[in-house]
């Protein structure tokens, strides 16, 4: 193509069926000769090769020989890699920008990084001191990459061997290229020097079996095949070694122009090539990262390679370092994802901030459970009076006492009196099985069990003061038994201190405040009736207890004017939205399916809140959910807690990776 007189672009397509990157050498070397003649008016001569490509594939099926004879070497090496890629994962799973898709649209783009001159000397060096090969190094490092990205410990990288086997062949156009599949065990956590002992032993063995055409083994290891992604490996790591192809005809300037790539065979594949200084010394590693966008934004593969190159850094500087502890967060992310400070110690209790309330608006309505209203005042001295008759039992700061009635005003008056004295309460849901009733009392040992409302009702000859009683933030408040799904139920008891943080989260982020109504929905013994209590009773509210023996019915009784209600999702699954008038809602205790957002967030404020019991009921706290947008998260830490996803090594894993939520602060 001409661009003006002196400038032209010459484009030259090579199908790959007729030449690999080794090809691009001795076909420029032919191009320029054949300039050259050209330019004197002659025809280009050409020496005879020692051998043509027709020589090379009768010398590979004689060298081979038969698949069905057991002792040629296409036997042998079909044998060793069915041996060694035997239980190969399928696929590897990679945080990704997007869900893979059922048919890969092959699409793609690509990212140029480079590895600086240091680190260049400093792989160079790391390989020659444990005896392996640059490529070796970078091979390790990129499947402990992966590994810690969450590849899992198995993981399959593709990569090309010249096959030019005989300088013979060095050359002639054509593709000799293979591709092998190199499997890195990384599990136990080895160091990186230790990785890159089993890395050489892999690869040595696999260049020592490289000629078995890769096509072949697909079809020997018949893996799932899927049109979706590559089978054997999704990623691929090539050192382009090649000799540079340098086209030079006379008379002429020429340079390389970058046509770029749209397209994508892999999902990653990872191309690296050495630049040398004049003297031969290392002068850096230029990286070539062609991704598939059916998965990957280019701003996330650019991430990627920059963690590559931060792990690469760590090895060289100390590759006695286990692999969990090579760094992948750049300084930026560290203070991200582990935020400063000490957590201040809690001072206020649960009685400090209900007596705050009742100060505030004595004669507002605390609770209405059906033709019952108590004030604020009303409920402090009921609770006071309760607490009187308690404390002349004998109870007394950090003893338990069981309350085992169902959703009523007694239960809450009861509530309130247990932590008037110290103690911490047990809620016992009546209708629970006699024999989980039976384990709770005998493994919490309460020093009373209040289980007939007429014993929280018969205390008017008692004081309406609250008790002289010491409560410290520290102090046990409540004991809350786990479900037992994953074995016995375990009782956990938690103290005042994580309360105000669970009642500001209510206050900031679902807009509790005097003029709300909440719904006490949740059985007892379950530790969100907590939340629902005192979500209501320390920020001013109305709470409302559901009917004991239905419920499901106060959700959609208009009369209430419930402006909140905190539910499974299992219980909305089961209603009509149109039937329930409730402008705020919290699901939890459950995962919220994507369709249960759609059919009831459209309309109004829908939350998803999450917390294990040892956390004062709630942990993370979601924004207003949004219908169509797929999984609901659990959104984030409530004030005064702090969430990490951390690794099996317990590291802080990059964002987007997968691992487990620990958490932390004085909830």
């Amino acid at each position: 193509m001409e661009l003006d007189r002196d400038e032209h672009v010459l484009l030259l397509v090579l199908h790959h069926i007729a030449g690999d990157g080794w090809s691009l050498g001795p076909l420029a070397a032919d191009l320029t000769r054949a300039y050259a003649a050209r330019c004197r008016g002659e025809e280009p001569q050409w020496a005879p090769l020692p051998v043509q490509y027709a020589d090379y594939t009768l010398w590979q099926h004689e060298l081979f020989g038969e698949a069905a004879d057991g002792d040629s070497l296409f036997a042998r090496q079909a044998a060793y890699w069915t041996r060694q890629l035997a239980g190969l994962p399928d696929q590897l799973r990679l945080p990704a920008d997007r869900p893979r898709p059922a048919v890969a649209s092959h699409r793609g783009g690509f990212v140029r990084a480079g590895l600086d001159a240091e680190l260049h000397r400093g792989l160079r060096e790391l390989a020659r001191t444990h005896g392996t090969s640059l490529y070796m190094v970078l091979q390790a490092g990129l499947a402990a990459l992966l590994s810690r990205l969450g590849a899992g410990d198995d993981v399959p990288v593709g990569t090309l061997t010249a096959g030019r086997t005989d300088a013979a062949l060095d050359d002639l156009v054509g593709f000799f290229v293979n591709t092998l599949v190199l499997r890195t065990d990384t599990s136990g956590d080895p160091t990186f020097a230790g990785l890159l002992a089993r890395v050489r032993d892999t690869a040595l063995a696999g260049y020592a079996h490289q000629e078995l055409p890769f096509e072949y083994l697909v079809e020997a290891l018949n893996p799932v095949r899927s049109l979706s992604h590559h089978p054997l490996f999704q990623v691929m790591l090539v050192l382009q070694n090649n000799a540079r192809a340098e086209f030079a005809p006379p008379g002429l300037q020429v340079g390389e122009l970058e046509t770029g790539t749209t397209t994508a065979k892999f999902d990653l594949v990872f191309s690296l090539a050495e630049r040398h200084a004049e003297d031969g010394s290392p002068a850096g590693i230029d990286a070539f990262v062609q991704y598939a966008s059916d998965l990957y934004d280019r701003a996330t593969v650019e991430t990627m390679v920059a963690r590559l190159v931060r792990l690469l850094t760590a090895a060289v500087a100390d590759p006695q370092r286990p692999l969990g502890r090579l760094d992948l967060l750049s300084a930026g992310e560290r203070r991200e994802l582990l935020p400063a400070g000490e957590d201040a110690a809690a001072t206020a209790s649960v009685l400090e901030a209900f007596a705050a309330q009742v100060a505030a608006a004595p004669e507002a309505v605390a609770l209405a459970a059906g033709d019952v209203e108590l004030t604020y005042r009303q409920l402090d001295a009921w609770a006071n009076r309760f607490a009187h008759s308690l404390i002349a039992r004998g109870v007394a700061p950090e003893q338990v006492v069981a309350i085992a009635l169902p959703r009523s005003v007694e239960f809450v008056v009861a509530v309130l009196g247990v932590l008037k004295t110290g103690a911490a309460y047990l809620p016992v849901d009546p209708v629970y099985p006699e024999s989980r009733i039976a384990f709770m009392l005998e493994d919490a040992r309460p020093s009373v069990v209040v289980d007939d409302p007429a014993t929280v009702a018969g205390v008017s000859e008692w004081p309406e003061t609250a008790p002289a009683v010491a409560v410290d933030a520290r102090h046990a408040a409540y004991v809350i038994y786990t479900s037992g799904s994953t074995g016995r139920p375990k009782g956990v008891v938690v103290g005042h201190a994580g309360v105000p943080a669970m009642v500001a989260a209510q206050v900031e982020r679902l807009g509790i405040d005097a003029g709300s109504r909440v719904l006490q929905f949740s059985s007892p013994s379950f530790d969100v009736s907590l939340w629902d209590i005192l979500g209501a009773l320390l920020t001013g509210a109305t709470l409302v207890p559901a009917p004991a023996a239905e419920p499901v019915a106060a959700l959609t009784d208009r009369g209430l004017r419930l402006t909140h209600a905190t539910v499974p999702p299992s219980v909305l699954a089961a209603l009509s939205p149109d039937d329930v008038d409730v402008p705020t809602l919290v699901v939890a205790g459950e995962a919220c399916p994507p369709e249960l957002v759609t059919r009831w967030a459209a309309d109004r404020r829908m939350i998803n809140a999450y917390g294990p019991t040892e956390t004062t009921v709630v942990a993370t706290i979601s924004e207003q959910l949004s219908p169509g947008s797929g999984v609901p998260p659990i959104g984030h830490a409530v004030a005064g807690l702090r969430a990490y996803v951390l690794d099996q090594r317990l590291g802080l894993v990059p964002p987007g990776v997968t691992g487990e939520l620990y958490l932390a602060g004085p909830g």
